[in-house]
């Protein structure tokens, strides 16, 4: 990672918690309201968009236009802002609407700043747990109702005692799901549904895997951020660069993750 001023790095890291408050604010107004209603934004299967998502959204980017308007934008729900800076803001309001609308706790709002090389800072919000991992610039913590910890993801050991996460047991297309299940096999225990928060328990050293595929960048940059500044690793599942979605890796550390990608990275495309 290139070297920033500091002036500007601290900008960057107050920005995105700014970011964070706002749409805490806005998620929590919405969520478990009795009168929440979810649109879909797919014919063919429920991809719920829910008021909590927009309202956050648009808080957020208020703060971005206040804060730091040269900075191109990327989000979920309201599409791309091109800008000068070099810096592009990436941002998902609510990353698991399904579980926010069925009022469970493991939903997230997920930031990230990026340069050319990819997220230069992270974080994942839990907004009614109070938990934020956030990381970057040398530096990842967790603050929450236990207060504040550095982050460190778990150290290497066998994958036959590994844990590993994905939020959907149909992963991504037949031969994507059939190489889940090859690795499925491997681990100790295999959960489901957990969202961006999976993401943060491998950074909180918890979780050794998660694996999932048809992600966009918005889904994956906060997480790569958190991850890889708590000593973890995250790719797509040839070992390259995942921080453009689709099929992504995220490992506690380099012999987990090697053991996992010797499963998934002959998966063919498609």
């Amino acid at each position: 990672m290139p070297s920033f001023d500091p002036v500007l790095r601290d900008d960057l890291v107050a920005t995105a918690h700014a970011l964070a408050d706002a749409a805490r604010s806005e998620t929590l107004r919405h969520f478990r309201a009795a009168d929440l209603q979810a649109a879909t934004k797919e014919a063919l299967h429920f991809d719920p968009v829910t008021e909590g998502d927009r309202a956050a959204e648009q808080a957020m980017r208020a703060v971005l236009a206040r804060r730091r308007p040269m900075d191109a934008l990327l989000g979920e729900e309201f599409g791309a802002v091109s800008g000068t800076s070099g810096l592009t803001w990436v941002i998902d309001p609510i990353d698991g609407t399904r579980a926010y609308l069925a009022g469970t706790p493991t939903w997230g709002v997920l930031i990230a700043v990026s340069d050319a090389s990819g997220p230069i800072y992270g974080v994942i919000d839990q907004p009614y747990i109070g938990e934020r991992f956030s990381g970057g610039f040398g530096h990842a913590e967790v603050t929450g109702p236990m207060g504040t910890a550095a982050l460190q993801a778990r150290p290497p050991r066998p994958l036959a005692e590994a844990i590993l996460f994905s939020t959907f047991p149909e992963v991504g297309t037949r031969a994507e799901a059939e190489a889940f299940r090859r690795l499925s096999a491997e681990v100790r225990l295999t959960r489901y549904g957990m969202d961006c928060y999976a993401y943060a328990l491998v950074a909180a050293g918890t979780v050794d895997l998660v694996v999932e595929a048809g992600l966009q960048a918005y889904d994956v940059q906060a997480p790569i951020a958190v991850i890889e500044a708590a000593g973890g690793i995250v790719t797509d599942w040839r070992g390259g660069p995942a921080q453009d979605g689709g099929r992504v890796l995220a490992a506690a550390n380099a012999a987990i993750h090697a053991a996992a990608l010797a499963i998934l990275e002959a998966t063919p495309e498609g």
